[in-house]
């Protein structure tokens, strides 16, 4: 007689609802990652009731502090230049950048990133709220 085999059981874990949770999870990170833009600074844009659309090569931001960004990284309206060239260098079709400035700017300092777009040869879209009021 053998009873200390029959009694003997052996422990299992069913990940059935571990399997599909994990699965939940991972679609909702995907979703997730495809709405959030890494490049982004937060400005309070001015209002437009149309809207252009342009094919962007280079953002140029402005903040309320009057700090300059190409992209997310912060330059001095001197070295804008500088960092914009090798950029649109890069463009086959007419380059253009992209102006995203709060709306409490200076027009001046709009205007000096359209003349260093202008001294490029880019185009220049100024980016603004859709909402229209």
């Amino acid at each position: 007689m053998n009873l200390k085999r029959r009694l003997r059981s052996h422990a299992e874990v069913h990940t059935g609802a571990l399997n599909d949770i994990l699965f939940i999870l991972l679609l909702f990170f995907l979703i997730v990652s495809t709405l959030a833009n890494p490049n982004v600074i937060k400005l309070s844009q001015p209002k437009a009731k149309s809207d252009t659309k342009a094919k962007q090569t280079v953002v140029v931001s402005i903040d309320v502090n009057n700090n300059f960004y190409v992209g997310t990284t912060k330059v001095t309206l001197e070295e804008l230049k500088q960092k914009l060239q090798p950029i649109l260098a890069k463009e086959t079709d007419q380059p253009s950048i992209v102006i995203n400035a709060d709306k409490v700017v200076p027009v001046e300092n709009v205007v000096a990133v359209m003349r260093v777009a202008r001294e490029l040869g880019a185009r220049t879209v100024l980016a603004v709220d859709k909402a229209g009021q």
